[in-house]
C-alpha cells in the first residue's frame, strides 16, 4: 500500500495549538484531529512528546533535540579520533622499522 499524497508538514506552533485544544480547552482528541485533518494517533503522539519534553518537543525539520545533537557530535568525534589513532599507528609502524 503506497502513500496517498505528499507528506504534510506541521510546524511547532500548529502542534502546540492542536495539543492545547485537547489539554486546555477540554475537547476530545478525535474531534480536534478530525477538524484539523490529521489522524488521532498523530495528535496523541504530539501530546506525549509535549508532555515528556516540553522544551525539546518538535525541534523542526533538520534539527535534533539537544541530547540527540550531542550524541551525533560525540559519534562524529569518536570516528575522527579513531581515524587519527589509525594514522598514528601507521606512522609509528613506518618509523619503527629498522633497516637490515
Amino acid at each position: 500500500m503506497g502513500l496517498t499524497g505528499p507528506r504534510k508538514f506541521f510546524d511547532r506552533d500548529f502542534k502546540i495549538n492542536a495539543v492545547s485544544l485537547v489539554t486546555e480547552k477540554g475537547k476530545k482528541a478525535s474531534e480536534v484531529a478530525r477538524d484539523l485533518g490529521i489522524h488521532p494517533n498523530m495528535l496523541n503522539r504530539w501530546r506525549r512528546e509535549l508532555a515528556n519534553e516540553p522544551e525539546q518537543a518538535f525541534p523542526g525539520k533538520g534539527h535534533l533535540k539537544d541530547k540527540d545533537e550531542e550524541i551525533r557530535q560525540l559519534r562524529k568525534e569518536l570516528i575522527d579520533t579513531r581515524e587519527e589513532r589509525d594514522i598514528l599507528k601507521k606512522v609509528v609502524a613506518i618509523f619503527s622499522k629498522h633497516p637490515k
